[in-house]
């Protein structure tokens, strides 16, 4: 009995020095020197200080900012609390919102077809892309409040559009916080809120 005590708690002692601190440095060492930039969030930086991440969504509501998708994660964009809306597809408050977000998109964008990732939200609450769809949809607003027209903006969102992983994964899509970065950079207005 003695001695399978002590075997069970060297193996105890062993299995949590190797398992529970050996194994997550020697990952952790590999991920910073293999891929520093994922393993530290993908975090951007704008003179100096981190603004976002490209990983991770930020509400963006200025009118000359291409917009995310909606958020109910916490009050909104919250990356410590990760959530979808918890609203079932027959649920009336979501059919409420749903049908009063297409009507104020339908009214920047008149005669035009509301995306659905423009109006619906993601499982996390933080997704950090739309579809190259909804950026298209909110190219004459983003147009008018910069100044400029669609088809100077146009070239700036194909360049932000990233299309499927490894060719078959997914769907493309378009990063906002990197499209509204260079947006801020190429095309300022007078009265924009930086991102910061």
């Amino acid at each position: 009995m003695k001695k399978n005590l002590i075997t069970a708690v060297l193996m105890t002692v062993a299995t949590t020095i190797l398992l529970g601190i050996i194994y997550p440095l020697v990952v952790t060492g590999l991920a910073q020197l293999i891929f520093p930039k994922q393993a530290n969030g993908q975090l951007i930086q704008k003179d100096g200080k981190n603004i976002g991440s490209s990983i991770i969504a930020q509400g963006f509501s200025s009118a000359g900012y291409f917009h995310p998708r909606p958020s109910f994660a916490g009050n909104g964009y919250d990356p410590t609390s990760t959530n979808g809306s918890q609203l079932g597809p027959t649920n009336q408050k979501l059919i409420d919102r749903v049908k009063g977000d297409v009507a104020n998109a339908q009214a920047e964008n008149p005669n035009t077809p509301v995306p659905i990732d423009l109006v619906t939200g993601s499982g996390s609450g933080l997704d950090p892309h739309i579809t190259p769809a909804t950026a298209e949809f909110q190219l004459p607003r983003v147009a008018k409040e910069r100044g400029t027209t669609v088809e100077h903006l146009r070239p700036l969102v194909q360049k932000h559009t990233e299309g499927r992983q490894f060719g078959f994964l997914g769907e493309a899509r378009v990063n906002v916080l990197e499209l509204n970065l260079e947006l801020d950079e190429r095309f300022p207005t007078k009265k924009q809120a930086s991102i910061r």
